[in-house]
């Protein structure tokens, strides 16, 4: 397992080396003719063999290496448990750098990381104007009819668009939400979607400094016109601003103010990346767009594999309503599906919106709900709002059309390394800590191993909020009291009221239960239990029948044509070419596992669920989980954690006190919440007052 990580990390190293060297003369000189030699003279892939195989090859190649690797990463069973311990390296450079800023929330690696490739693309342009500039010389601009600047204008904005292309090469690795690439190095994709949004402003902003560079060049020497231009066999200037307005149209929505206000325009003006990149390609040609085309490549098999997941209806067991304008959907799952604590789940619901998706936490566990699986949604938005008022407001639904993709979340989330474990939350914050408490539950019932002491530390605005309490436990409930192995505390705070309200305006949770239909199915792993292998064997195949079809298409019919007459084959018509095989070989592959997979393990169990499918009655009792029944809850929930809960009124926590107060030798920190709490507490962390203080980076929030 570890070889095959040291190989990934070889491979991805070697072409990083490219990068580095291809603004070099040595690259220029020496390198490039000789891979053109060994790659690009074969009569079945021409010119293009180049970059396919230097460029799209080894990152393909990683990509299948890593889901080896975290098959069996999966498969391993631990024998023992490393405690965190004070200091170290690894734990310095995981530790909170950036707490306000632009960037948001960044560590001490992140900083690293963020520096080399910043330093990346300064080398490159650095290199790229000195070695091109040297060759500019007022006599060389003359003989072309330009004045020196005019040339050394027009040699820099094709550097800045070189420039450009190595921070697009990354650009959609980070939203490749089932990749092997995030999750062999640790990462997953809501915690790197700060990194798509630091790629996005880099492209875009690059992009346009190299198109502004050229249309000052071509007004300064009379030919404008040149905008226009559609050439077939060069570089397509058009192609290239359809393709720079699509980003930009894109790029406007981003800004959180638009985002947040305008949250359907910022959705739908992002599939304009299709246009961005489909012209894009027509700008700079097949051949070139290999250099960056993996990261975008891995994106789209994980997108075909997210829309054939989408097409199925999820059967929708319950809808728990709480007085909070909460509500708790849950699901019926494939007992095979395995997913780690605060992973996210997907949700489209299209009687309010056939268009949006929505990620929602995971708040059960596989561990504890074998054939179950729960999120949590606080009205807010527009779309959670419909919801909530549709459910709330009617007792007399029958049945719900929900689709989902994933569960999306980390590999694994070792929590059992630390001591204690401190989660931090405001309001609707508290979802993903209540997979984590279930999760633990589960291995406190299941396994023998010593279980962190956890500290909840909630806040919320007004006592009909503590109703999310009520779900740290399942639906079903624990007919007994917690484990003793559990050790457990929270510590509830109602910001906005003094004192608590009274009995008789406690508020309720209403349940409604969904009839089965045998058209619905339990949420099932897409590529089934082995589903890391079955990933790699769609990378794999899908390139190798690509490489196929595209070589046997080149040879006899595109190389003929370059070869054989005076007509040079056009560029348009090659990239459509390129484009459409990709599409049919991802398509193909996909769909093939796709059908495989859900024919051996789907069936059985999706009518063996609907045979055991039990409504309750509608005539239990109100305080029963009967059909549509309405339950008072107390101001704690289930019983079995009152003694465990603290309930401070009129007062916001104290967060200093609170976390500065958790003893152990490694204390693992997690937050979720407003903005200004999430930088509190990763300030506490990163001050070095306690250093037993681990502030874990993940991201609960987009």
């Amino acid at each position: 397992m570890e070889m095959t990580k040291f190989f990934m990390m070889v491979v991805f190293l070697g072409t990083i080396m490219l990068w580095i060297m291809m603004p070099t003369r040595t690259y220029k000189n020496k390198w490039q003719p000789y891979m053109r030699l060994k790659f690009g003279a074969s009569t079945y892939f021409g010119a293009t063999g180049t970059t396919l195989f230097m460029y799209m090859f080894p990152m393909i190649l990683v990509a299948c290496l890593g889901c080896v690797y975290l098959h069996f990463k999966k498969r391993k069973s631990p024998h023992h448990i490393d405690r965190e311990i004070k200091g170290g390296v690894w734990s310095a450079l995981r530790k909170p750098m950036l707490v306000k800023g632009p960037l948001g929330i960044v560590s001490v690696t992140e900083i690293m990381f963020l520096a080399m490739f910043v330093a990346l693309l300064l080398w490159s342009f650095i290199t790229y104007l000195r070695n091109k500039f040297a060759t500019i010389t007022p006599q060389s601009a003359a003989a072309d009819g330009q004045y020196l600047w005019q040339a050394k204008l027009e040699s820099a904005a094709l550097r800045i668009g070189f420039i450009g292309n190595i921070c697009l090469a990354f650009l959609f690795l980070p939203v490749a939400r089932g990749s092997s690439l995030l999750p062999a190095v640790g990462l997953t994709s809501e915690s790197s979607i700060k990194y798509h949004i630091w790629l996005g402003h880099m492209v875009i902003a690059i992009f346009t400094a190299h198109g502004l560079c050229y249309i000052i060049y071509w007004v300064s020497v009379h030919e404008i016109s040149q905008m226009l231009m559609w050439d077939t066999k060069d570089i397509s200037n058009l192609a290239g601003e359809i393709s720079l307005v699509a980003g930009l149209v894109m790029w406007a929505t981003t800004y959180p103010a638009v985002r947040r206000r305008f949250f359907e325009v910022f959705f739908y003006t992002h599939y304009l990346y299709i246009v961005f990149m489909l012209f894009f390609v027509f700008h700079v040609g097949i051949s070139y767009t290999f250099i960056s085309f993996p990261g975008f490549y891995i994106f789209m098999v994980d997108r075909f594999l997210r829309f054939l997941q989408s097409r199925d209806n999820i059967r929708l067991l319950s809808a728990r309503i709480l007085p909070s304008d909460t509500i708790e959907l849950t699901f019926s799952k494939n007992p095979r599906l395995v997913y780690s604590p605060t992973s996210i789940l997907f949700v489209n619901i299209p009687s309010i919106s056939r268009l949006q998706w929505h990620p929602f936490t995971i708040t059960s566990s596989s561990n504890l709900e074998a054939e179950k699986l729960s999120v949590v949604i606080k009205s807010e938005g527009k779309w959670s709002t419909k919801l909530y008022q549709r459910l709330s407001s009617s007792h007399q639904i029958d049945r719900l059309a929900v689709s989902i993709e994933g569960p999306y979340g980390p590999a694994s989330t070792d929590f059992f390394r630390h001591e204690a474990l401190v989660m931090v939350s405001g309001g609707s914050g508290i979802t993903p800590f209540i997979s984590v408490i279930r999760d633990m539950i589960a291995t406190s019932q299941n396994q023998k191993c010593k279980i962190p002491k956890i500290t909840l530390i909630c806040a919320f605005k007004n006592s009909s909020e503590i109703s999310m309490l009520h779900l740290v436990l399942p639906l079903s409930g624990l007919q007994t009291e917690l484990s003793s192995d559990i050790n457990i505390k929270i510590e509830a705070f109602i910001t906005r009221e003094k004192e608590p309200k009274s009995e008789a305006t406690t508020e309720q949770i209403k349940t409604l239960w969904f009839k089965p239909s045998l058209s619905d199915q339990p949420i099932s792993a897409i590529l089934g239990p082995n589903s890391w292998l079955w990933l790699g064997g769609i990378l794999s195949s899908s390139f190798l029948i690509f490489m196929i079809i595209i070589g046997i298409i080149s040879r006899y019919y595109i190389y003929p044509i370059d070869h054989n007459t005076y007509k040079i084959y056009s560029w348009t018509s090659e990239s459509i070419i390129y484009i459409l095989v990709i599409c049919v070989s991802i398509m193909a592959t996909s769909s093939a596992a796709m059908f495989w997979n859900k024919k051996k393990y789907g069936n059985n169990v999706e009518t063996k669920q609907v045979q055991n499918v039990e409504l309750p009655s509608t005539t239990s009792s109100p305080t029963s989980c009967g059909y549509n029944s309405m339950r008072e809850i107390e101001s704690s929930p289930q019983e079995s954690l009152v003694q465990r809960t603290s309930l401070h009124y009129g007062e916001r926590p104290n967060l200093t006190k609170l976390l500065l107060g958790v003893e152990g030798s490694s204390v693992g920190v997690l937050v979720c919440g407003p903005k200004k709490m999430r930088q509190k507490v990763a300030k506490i962390c990163s001050t070095g007052l306690a250093k037993n203080l681990h502030f874990e980076s993940i991201s609960f929030s987009w």
